[in-house]
């Protein structure tokens, strides 16, 4: 007996119900021409993932149900192919919706289980909206009994061993889990626990796609009860994935084409690229448009946005202070010209002298200070926002998270905008990316497409003479090594101290983390791409005296 499996990894629109209603029932008869008796979607992929709010609506969870059945009623005629699909399900008792899995066979919906894990930690809020099951869901194809499970049920063993109590041999299991770095390999070492402690191979159909802060990275798998990697989808990517299950003599056996892991920095890059293309086009943009520096951040972020929309969807435009360098506007002329985009430059000097003369008054008899450098970026805010409303092209912001933690930032100025791309990124990374992308060119143009010079000189906000980073925070290798121990991990002052950090850096960055979350709440979103980023892992009030 061999019993074909085919895992619908697609890109989902929260809300379109309609189309991905129409893309679940595309690849349903793409899976059965192809000798698939099973078609796994991922969770909620009928609403897409996360529809938040969109949950308590009862119109919404109306509509839902009405697309269930159409999606039931649109591959009755693919005689016993079994779809598994993750929809919210409205309880006939009313209160809150399950985080349901359906099973249709022949237009009818067989079984409905509902998620009994609900995660309620970092970007989770699921107890928010749903209630949970308590019950197994078993259910055989050609002889093969299989069990559901969705998402967090497969990340503690009571369901799986529920579901292998009841009689399965197989565990199917339907995700929408997050990226964040290392993450896929995390999937694949809960779900081996899982393998080994039911002694049931398991089938895993996860979600593709940006959707505003989140991003999912795809790489669907398959296990061998011992846990052993028997198939495993490309990531960030669309596609139908199959595996063959067999019947041996020692149980079931999984088979399948099997995708490498990519390096770190790889899975970084793609999913800053599948953040950028989702946001601006499921958002309807016609395109992106960024203040090139000639420094790293926007060097970066240009790189980022051009493989996602290609150059022709994107635009820079130079905006020199009377404080740039000439090599930031040669470098940026440069990798303009390299990316081939269009470049234009508006130089600041006129308004921010305007700006001066008007403010005279008011300012007389006060120095100069960080007032004048915020007004430079605040104008150049402002022209990028003009551009943005005259053109229709979304604003990406190229602030990182070494500095959206420290509030290196100015609010209403170079924090101005639609999309943050590498808000969760810290300087540090931020390099070891530029040089990365350096390295891999999938155009094979030969040409790097970020300049050696702006990946080696120091880095200045240009807004005073001789300005680098540095004249206002820490080292980057000791600024980002304390942001990522102290806010990504929530280890303590004392213990950053003990290993070494000097106390007056850590007093300094924690207290800068503290004071700039007012400005870190009127940022615009980006995509996470740590364990914790700055949104909704992480919620610190604003008026706060608290300090360690």
């Amino acid at each position: 007996m061999t019993l074909s499996f085919c895992t619908a990894q697609l890109n989902f629109v929260v809300g379109d119900l309609s189309g991905n209603a129409q893309k679940i029932i595309a690849a349903a008869h793409k899976a059965y021409a192809a000798g698939a008796r099973v078609l796994l979607t991922p969770e909620l992929a009928l609403c897409g993932y996360a529809a938040e709010d969109l949950f308590l609506r009862p119109a919404f969870l109306r509509a839902c149900d009405e697309a269930v059945h159409t999606v039931a009623r649109e591959t009755a005629a693919l005689h016993g192919l079994v779809i598994v699909l993750g929809h919210p399900h409205p309880q006939a008792s009313g209160g809150l919706p399950l985080n349901a899995a359906s099973v249709l066979c022949n237009g009818q919906i067989e079984q409905t289980y509902a998620k009994q894990a609900l995660p309620n930690y970092g970007v989770f809020d699921e107890q928010r909206y749903f209630a949970p099951g308590s019950q197994p869901c078993v259910f055989e194809v050609e002889g093969v009994r299989i069990g559901l499970l969705v998402c967090e049920d497969a990340w503690w063993p009571a369901a799986a061993q529920a579901a292998a109590a009841a009689g399965a041999q197989l565990l199917a299991v339907i995700n929408a889990s997050p990226f964040h770095a290392g993450k896929p390999h995390e999937r694949e070492q809960v779900l081996r626990a899982r393998a080994q402690e039911t002694s049931l191979p398991v089938v895993y159909a996860h979600l593709v796609g940006g959707q505003d802060e989140l991003v999912f990275d795809g790489y669907s798998f398959a296990l061998n009860a011992d846990g052993t990697v028997a198939g495993r989808a490309a990531g960030f990517q669309e596609t139908l994935f199959f595996t063959q299950v067999q019947s041996t003599p020692v149980g079931l056996q999984c088979s399948a084409a099997i995708a490498p892991h990519a390096s770190a920095e790889a899975d970084l890059w793609d999913a800053l690229v599948l953040a950028v293309r989702d946001y601006v086009g499921k958002n309807r943009f016609p395109g992106a448009l960024l203040g090139l520096s000639g420094g790293i951040d926007s060097a970066l972020v240009l790189a980022i946005a051009v493989d996602a929309l290609g150059a022709d969807k994107v635009r820079t435009v130079m905006m020199p202070s009377p404080y740039t360098a000439d090599i930031s506007w040669l470098d940026a002329r440069d990798m303009a010209a390299r990316l081939g985009v269009r470049y234009d430059e508006i130089a600041i000097a006129p308004q921010f002298d305007s700006f001066q003369q008007a403010l005279a008054g008011v300012f007389d008899g006060r120095p100069q200070d960080t007032t004048e450098e915020n007004i430079q970026a605040r104008i150049r805010g402002t022209l990028l926002m003009a551009m943005s409303n005259k053109l229709g092209a979304i604003v990406l912001t190229t602030g990182n998270k070494s500095e959206m933690a420290t509030g290196y930032c100015t609010l209403y100025g170079d924090m101005a905008g639609g999309f943050a791309v590498i808000k969760d990124l810290v300087k540090t990374t931020v390099y070891d990316l530029a040089r990365w992308r350096n390295a891999h060119d999938p155009y094979s143009t030969g040409l790097n497409p970020i300049p050696e010079r702006i990946i080696t000189r120091a880095p200045s906000a240009e807004l005073r003479p001789d300005q680098t980073d540095q004249d206002s925070l820490p080292p980057y290798e000791v600024l980002d090594a304390i942001v990522v121990r102290y806010m990504e991990q929530d280890e303590s002052i004392a213990a950053l101290v003990a290993d070494g950090f000097a106390p007056a850096d850590v007093e300094r960055v924690t207290r800068l983390i503290q004071l700039n979350e007012y400005k870190r709440r009127q940022a615009p979103p980006g995509p996470r791409l740590t364990r914790r980023s700055f949104g909704k892992d992480w919620r610190y009030p604003i008026t706060n005296r608290f300090r360690a």
